[in-house]
């Protein structure tokens, strides 16, 4: 990538009593260059920004150059946040995988949907999986010099083939060595197997778990933990995929194996290691394995854990919850049907406090035709049609694991807005437990972040 095409980075929000609030920062300036050099992405910003000298280039939103210095504390933050956190351009996907959900869209949605990346960069940042196999020699060596560690890789099998054959890349092949390299520089990944019946299961999973397992020994394993994720698939793929859903019958015989599997990891590591991902135990039908079994949750982002996590943090809340409430409200709970009897102790308990009533709507997802949903591939599509007859008392309680991060846009494009409006109700996007408690009891607090789709009604957005 050359230097040309760095663009100067777009500020979007500048923090309260921030260093750059008090030198006069806006939304809408650009950041060109910190001591001469220009910021490829968020990670050469905060190395950058460590120094306790800074001579900026800045353009403000007139287009105006200006240069600031600055003094500070060693690593103490500017306060500014910027458009994305890549200033050079999104590293795009080489791979042709069957079970990539970007191919498994509907035609015509905004480009954005379409957008497959590879980035080492989000892996490190964010926690997004790439697959190694775009990397070149100068992402490598920025790899090692400095130190992005942990990454988050999609391994999904180390048979060379059998990799191969998933990635549609000849490259793919070559990951042993990969983490070969990791090894040897004590860096870590933290690796996934999304698992498709038929082609990396079976003895192939089996190898793929215990190869990985070679990389976990010593002080700094190259591979920190390893999460098995069941195949999703929707009624877009492409024909002619290869793939097969996943049945309650092999969901049950991966939970066997992994399980034996886990066993000897314990004995051998005092770790499960390999984690199989709630959706295995949603779709066999099967208890979830206790609160305790997940260690620190090593891979949380993948649905490993979820789950239980949800309900130790809302257990904890509940000694927050009155006897009473008053004035009585009802609210209406929307989630993907995977969850729908784990939650039900929530429900009860939430059902308790005399005046509260809160309904939970289970839904799948007729939109991306499947019969069993997790919470966050809801639309938009899916929920209008099975919340327009209903009661939905004061409003909707919304997971915002439905949109687009930072948005209110499902995947389908629609708008919490366009849904709000047609079902005129207000709706509040909640992200977390302490949200959930917070829009149950204090319904009526003007901190509460909500939609409203009832004309006349104050916005409290």
């Amino acid at each position: 990538m050359s230097e040309v095409s760095i663009r100067p980075a777009l500020i979007t929000k500048v923090l309260p009593d921030s260093i750059a609030a008090e030198i006069g920062f806006e939304p809408g300036d650009r950041l060109v260059a910190i001591n001469g050099q220009k910021p490829r992405d968020l990670i050469d910003y905060q190395f950058l920004c460590a120094d306790e000298v800074l001579e900026l280039e800045v353009l403000d939103a007139k287009g105006k150059a200006h240069e600031i210095e600055i003094e500070k504390d060693f690593d103490e933050d500017l306060g500014l946040e910027f458009e994305t956190a890549l200033f050079d351009g999104l590293l795009q996907c080489n791979n042709r995988c069957p079970f990539c959900f970007i191919d498994q869209q509907p035609p015509g949605m905004r480009q954005t949907l379409y957008l497959k990346d590879d980035d080492y960069r989000l892996s490190f940042l964010y926690g997004s999986y790439l697959t190694l196999t775009n990397l070149t020699q100068r992402e490598w060596d920025r790899i090692e010099q400095m130190r992005l560690s942990p990454l988050y890789v999609s391994v999904h099998a180390t048979e060379p083939e059998i990799r191969s054959r998933l990635l549609k890349n000849p490259r793919a092949g070559q990951l042993r060595s990969q983490l070969q390299w990791f090894q040897e520089r004590r860096l870590q990944i933290h690796a996934q197997v999304v698992v498709c019946p038929g082609i990396n299961d079976g003895v192939h999973l089996e190898r793929t778990l215990l190869d990985l397992a070679e990389f976990h020994q010593g002080e700094m394993p190259a591979v920190a933990s390893v999460a098995v994720v069941p195949v999703g698939l929707t009624r877009f793929r492409p024909d002619q995929d290869e793939l097969v859903p996943v049945t309650p019958e092999k969901a049950q015989e991966v939970i066997a194996q992994v399980q034996t599997l886990q066993t000897q990891f314990q004995r051998q590591f005092s770790s499960t290691f390999a984690w199989l991902a709630d959706e295995w135990f949603l779709i066999a039908g099967q208890a979830l394995p206790p609160e305790s079994h997940y260690e620190d949750y090593p891979q949380i982002g993948n649905g490993v854990g979820s789950i239980q996590q949800f309900l130790k943090t809302f257990a904890a809340a509940t000694a927050r919850l009155p006897e009473q409430i008053s004035p009585p409200r009802k609210l209406t709970w929307v989630v993907g049907n995977a969850v729908e009897q784990a939650f039900q102790p929530l429900l009860q308990r939430l059902n308790q406090v005399k005046g509260l009533t809160v309904e939970l709507v289970a839904l799948c997802s007729d939109y991306w035709g499947q019969s069993i949903t997790v919470t966050g591939l809801l639309t938009g599509h899916d929920l209008l049609p099975a919340l327009q007859a209903k009661d939905l008392g004061d409003g909707i309680l919304l997971p915002t694991v439905m949109l687009k991060h930072g948005e209110s846009r499902f995947l389908d494009d629609t708008t919490v807005e366009d849904l709000a409006c047609q079902l005129q109700t207000k709706i509040w996007l909640i992200s977390n437990v302490e949200e959930f408690m917070e829009t149950c009891l204090w319904l009526d607090a003007a901190a509460q972040p909500c939609i409203s789709g009832t004309p006349k009604a104050p916005s409290c957005v």
